[in-house]
């Protein structure tokens, strides 16, 4: 995917805030696992939040760039502390639409 502009971003942002993460990553950081179960919640989800563990081998930027890079069609919208929310449109029938 494309880099996302700042004001899809910032759409994006505003739609994740009351998001609760819907995956962690902890001391084995970024794992076949981790990706694959990443993966699965695309398939029901657009925009997911990931928690990063403080167990976790690399900080939380490095490791929402890291799944991003893993998982075809992904971007990452912001890293908030230890929170990262990424994105990737649905396939077959986007539900977000982008500004």
């Amino acid at each position: 995917m494309a880099d996302l502009t700042s004001k899809q971003r910032a759409h994006l942002r505003g739609l994740a805030h009351s998001l609760k993460p819907l995956a962690h990553i902890g001391k084995e950081g970024v794992t076949e696992a981790a990706v694959h179960a990443l993966r699965q919640t695309f398939d029901t989800h657009e925009l997911v939040k990931v928690r990063v563990l403080e167990a976790a081998p690399e900080p939380a930027k490095e490791t929402a760039h890291a799944l991003a890079a893993r998982v075809s069609g992904a971007a990452v919208v912001q890293v908030v502390g230890r929170n990262a929310t990424l994105y990737r449109p649905d396939p077959d029938e986007p539900t977000i639409r982008l500004p």
